[in-house]
This record gives structure tokens, sequence and C-alpha cells, in this order.
């Protein structure tokens, strides 16, 4: 993992916050840390007598974020927050929009409150790849410690407040200068440090000592293959079929690189290729797997892939109103992947992590086996309320 930290770069930017907007870029200029809105940061800060919490605003991204893109909290307000045993999601939200010193700013983090429990001034998470490919193994836990010695390692719970409270409650009477990161299982890194760089350089040396790990235990070669269109896939039915269940004009875009056409030519391919998510925020792009297209008829593969979505809404639903069962994205045998959106950006934004999320599943099964987030934890982040109210921004 490239450090990009330039001095001649930094030493332009004085403030705390500037500071903060400059390491933020550079993670977000790595798409092995965090893709498309992932990750969040922060930096703690007096203004005017009181210390303020300046994290990544909802909707922003890291690599183009800016000043106005981070939320200006009280920390006296988190902490207490902190402190409540329970705490849904909409009075988090409305506490923490309260506590913002600047009402004109973007809704803080759902991770505000972790953000604030960490007793350091920069804080920095991201869903590194590599960290992630780790845990999602069957022996993920082992060799995440094996890696990260000196972390806290958090078992996966809901993002937000169950995982800020988690925290809370493992961190009671912990020596912090001990520690020199958080793990969350399944989820992604934290680093942390007084100082910006120092912060920053942490996160890419932690995902570097993983990237090693990887290129050691978990090492992937592709054959370079060119495999014609099977005659049962027909593109232009495709969209048409599938503009119809989504009730709009669906944008496709074909992914048929080495890795696309390796990964789609796997020998079991509906065991293989619907084994969950790489992290949970993706859900909301992807569904939690993929419509699986061999050598059946379109119009049966997605009323099959309908009906299991529909099936697995049901087994976990309360009040919740069920989502467009049609699949996001298609895996074709032996051709490659086909990203399915409402506009060609989305599209796009779907083959990334979905490229990203086959590396990490062949990779772990080097490990042992792919294991993401069970089929419960998969659908109460879908589902969550404060993740789509990111896809309505």
């Amino acid at each position: 993992m490239k450090n990009l930290w330039l001095y001649e770069e930094a030493k332009s930017f004085q403030t705390d916050l500037e500071l903060r907007v400059y390491t933020s870029n550079l993670l977000g200029r790595s798409d092995e840390l965090v893709l498309h809105g992932g990750g969040n940061t922060s930096v703690k800060s007096m203004v005017e007598d009181e210390e303020i919490l300046f994290v990544k605003g909802s909707g922003w991204d890291l690599v183009s974020i800016k000043a106005e893109g981070f939320s200006p909290v009280k920390m006296k307000t988190l902490l207490k927050m902190a402190q409540l045993k329970e705490l849904c999601d909409s009075d988090m939200v409305a506490g923490q929009k309260d506590a913002m010193i600047d009402k004109t700013a973007p809704n803080p983090s759902v991770e505000a409150i972790l953000h604030a429990l960490i007793p350091y001034k920069f804080v920095d998470h991201t869903h590194a790849d590599a960290v992630v490919t780790i845990s999602n193994s069957m022996f993920g836990i082992e060799n995440i410690e094996k890696v990260f010695p000196n972390f806290l390692i958090v078992p996966y719970v809901m993002p937000g407040f169950i995982l800020a409270r988690t925290i809370y409650e493992m961190t009671q009477g912990l020596d912090w200068n001990a520690v020199d990161g958080i793990i969350l299982h399944n989820h992604g890194i934290f680093t942390f440090d007084d100082d910006a760089k120092k912060s920053y350089d942490k996160m890419i040396e932690s995902v570097t000592y993983a990237e090693a790990f990887l290129e050691k235990h978990a090492k992937v070669e592709f054959t370079s293959t060119a495999t014609p269109k099977p005659e049962f896939f027909d593109i232009d039915k495709l969209q048409q079929l599938l503009s119809k269940e989504k009730g709009y004009e669906v944008i496709l875009k074909e992914n048929r690189s080495d890795l696309a056409k390796n990964y789609a030519s796997h020998s079991d391919l509906k065991e293989f290729a619907t084994r969950g998510i790489l992290t949970p925020e993706h859900i909301i792009r992807t569904k939690r797997i993929p419509m699986i297209l061999e050598d059946e008829n379109i119009e049966e593969a997605i009323e099959n892939y309908k009906n299991e979505y529909e099936n697995y809404f049901k087994k976990f639903a309360k009040n919740e109103i069920c989502l467009n069962p049609a699949p996001n994205y298609i895996v074709v045998k032996e051709y490659g992947i086909v990203a399915c959106a409402n506009s060609e950006q989305e599209a796009n934004i779907i083959n990334d992590i979905v490229g990203h999320t086959m590396m990490a599943v062949l990779r772990a099964d080097k490990l042992g086996g792919y294991k993401s987030i069970s089929l419960k934890d998969s659908f109460e982040m879908e589902y969550w309320e404060l993740e789509q109210a990111k896809l309505k921004k």
C-alpha cells in the first residue's frame, strides 16, 4: 500500500480541519481502502472553548470531501449518548443533529459516537480490501490476530449505535496507549493518533501488513482466456426483461476482465458466487448475492432469483417494505459479470464493488474459504433506514 503523503502538499495545510481534509482525500484516492462513499474520518478540535468532533458528513466521499463536508458535533453530547444502554436510530440521528454547532452542515456519520469514544485527535476508518479479505475467511479471527496482535478485535455487530455501545463496553479500563488500532470483523479497520500524518501512516502500514500476509498465503493468478459469448446469453433480452422488472430502462455494464472471466468459470458457480457481501455497506448497491445465469433461459433465471429474494425477505422482515426483488448484478457462466442500474454512474459503482469482492473471494478461498456476515445480519443492513437514506441522496 503506497503512502501518498507529500510534504510539499501538506505544509500548506495548517489547521486541524485542513489537515483532516488532506489526509481524508489521501485515503479516498486508494480504491483498496474505500469505495464510493465508504469509510469515515474525524478530528477533534476546540471551538470557542468547547471540544467539537468534526466527522465526515453523510453523502460525502473521502476522495473529494472538503471542509464543509465535515459535521461539527459537540463531544460532550456524543459521549453522553455512548453511555446510554439503548438508542434507536431516529433518536441517534436527531440527537447528533441537535448537537451540531452548524445546522447547515450535513448529517454526521452513523459512526460519530464511535469516533468520539476514541481518545485521539485524528481517527481514520476504512474498509480496506486486504483487512476485510482476511477477516472474511474461514479462520478470519485467528488470522487477523496474527497480523494485528496489538489491535482491539471487535466481532461483527451492526454499525451505528450498537457498534459504538459495544466498543464503549469493551474499552472500559482499556490502556489506549497499548492499542495500535481497531479491527471490526467483516467490516473494516480504525487507526488513530494525535498527529494527522501519524494516523494516516498507521493506516497505510497496517493495510500493508495485511497485503503482505495475503501475498504470502493467498496469492491469486489468472489465466487469460478469450471466451466467446454463450449461446444462451442475449444481453439485449436481459436488458429488456430487467427494465420491465425494475420499472425503468436499466443500464447494463459488462465486465469481461480476466478476473471476471475466471470468477465466472468456477465449476460450482451457484454455490461459489453467492456467499455474500465483502463489507456491510456494499449491500445497498449490489444486494446480498448476484443472479447466476448458466444454461437456463433468462426469464427462468430472473424468476428464480426473485423468488429466492422474496423468501429471504419474508424470513426476516418485521414491518419493512420489500425492495425490488430483481438482481443488481449477474454472473454469466464462463463469460463474466454484468452490472445493472438506473444510470451509467451507478452501474460503474456496482461494477467496482463487485470487482473488489471477486478478488477478495478468490483470496479468502486460499485461506480456507470465504465467509461473509449471516443472512440475518445482511437483511438488517440492507433494510437499515440509515443505509437506505444514502441511496436517496
